[in-house]
């Protein structure tokens, strides 16, 4: 238990495996609210049962992070749940990694539409709920892709990475403007164990990133450090946080 964050009600999007899954996992057990968002509702449903035996608290939607509609009855089921709602982790993303020249174009809409929209989406969901109750804290996942670009054939993934950090740190300034009572982090992982890597349906691609993630770290790395951003008093914003592993030299 810890009780900067006991009582919290987190809204966790792409829960169901991964950086999300651990996450919910974490913060159930240091006594959070969780509400967990993904399309894999088998999966879901189980996560929230082992939360809920363990004497954690937890409910679930099905969540597609294109469709703006399943956001916002995404944070309308932490509303009806739990009666408030606290902290948004947009975590749901994709990588597809492959050179321009393949030309995969429907692989690029489609990180257009779950790692930048997806995100949008979250913060339309949420931030009127934030400016009603005064208070809230939105938590961006993006990637060291986002801060340096990943290449070769990282190109589409790093602009949809960079968009989720420009645009968390626009949000972040606006909020500022207006009060202060409104935080916004984003977290920047390196080379993490989680289902992400097999995104590529390029052949050569997808056996450079089977190679570079032999170096990644545990998933729960990620979720301590969600964690230690959401426990701070509410005066303190922690706007960014990079972690990778420590061999990981990009």
């Amino acid at each position: 238990m810890n009780q900067a964050i006991a009582g919290k009600v987190v809204v966790i999007t792409g829960a169901s495996s991964g950086l999300g899954e651990a996450t919910a996992r974490h913060l159930a057990a240091l006594g959070a609210c969780v509400v967990l968002g993904a399309r894999r509702m088998d999966l879901l449903n189980t996560i929230a049962e082992e939360i809920t035996a363990a004497g954690g608290k937890a409910a679930i939607a099905r969540t597609d992070v294109t469709q703006a509609g399943d956001l916002t009855r995404l944070v309308e089921t932490a509303l009806a749940v739990f009666g408030k709602v606290d902290v948004l982790i947009n975590n749901a993303g994709l990588m597809a990694i492959a050179p321009i020249d393949a030309l995969k174009v429907e692989e690029w809409e489609r990180m257009i539409d779950i790692n930048i929209k997806g995100v949008l989406y979250g913060i339309a969901a949420a931030l009127p709920y934030f400016r009603a109750q005064n208070s809230g804290h939105f938590i961006n996942i993006s990637s060291v892709a986002g801060a340096k670009v990943f290449s070769p054939g990282g190109t589409v993934y790093s602009g949809t990475k960079f968009a989720v950090r420009a645009i968390s740190e626009g949000l972040r300034h606006e909020l500022a403007a207006s009060g202060g009572t409104i935080r916004t982090t984003t977290i920047l992982p390196g080379a993490v164990d989680t289902e992400l890597a097999g995104g590529s349906s390029h052949a050569e691609s997808a056996a450079g990133l089977k190679e570079f993630y032999k170096q990644a770290i545990p998933a729960d790395a990620v979720a301590r450090a969600v964690a230690y951003a959401i426990e701070q008093p509410d005066g303190v914003d922690i706007n960014e946080i990079v972690l990778r592993p420590t061999v990981q030299e990009f």
